[in-house]
């Protein structure tokens, strides 16, 4: 497959109320969007290091459900839900995200992936309801969890 791409998301703000990050990762689109979409190896990626997935459900389809759970290295807990909006295998999954520790405010995010020679790129473009929500998303140090949530979510997908 080729070499990993460690740390190397790229986060910008095209509009005030959005968030576009943009990875590569070095194994086909089917690869990582089943990484994505599997409880049993969301468990080994979702949390990268800053702690450990308890909990992974997913009801994949529309309108069904998906909530994720991980005690934080600190030993509190973190939690995420939302609702399927769109699926296309492989290619695309649109979803409504809510943390639970601000349950609410919500954003949508839609995750393209999209496959060349064998590598793919994830384009996840967040939409909060309102710049203060995006910026108190970016303010949380969300950047630095996600680099190595994705590096095991690479390191997962080469393993498939």
């Amino acid at each position: 497959m080729g070499t990993t791409t460690r740390g190397s998301a790229v986060v910008t703000l095209p509009a005030d109320d959005q968030i576009l990050i943009v990875r590569e990762f070095a194994a086909p689109a089917a690869a990582v969007y089943r990484a994505w979409t599997e409880p049993e190896l969301v468990k080994r990626w979702w949390a990268g290091t800053m702690g450990t997935v308890t909990s992974a459900e997913i009801d994949l389809r529309v309108g069904g459900g998906w909530r994720w759970v991980m005690e934080a290295n600190g030993g509190f807990e973190v939690a995420f839900h939302g609702e399927y909006r769109e699926l296309v295998p492989g290619g695309r999954i649109v979803t409504t995200e809510v943390f639970e520790g601000m349950p609410d405010a919500y954003a949508v995010n839609t995750l393209d992936f999209t496959e060349s020679d064998g590598r793919t790129t994830l384009t996840v473009l967040v939409q909060h309801q309102n710049q203060e929500h995006r910026d108190a998303h970016i303010e949380s140090g969300m950047e630095g969890g996600m680099q190595t949530s994705l590096d095991a979510l690479e390191d997962v997908a080469v393993s498939l």
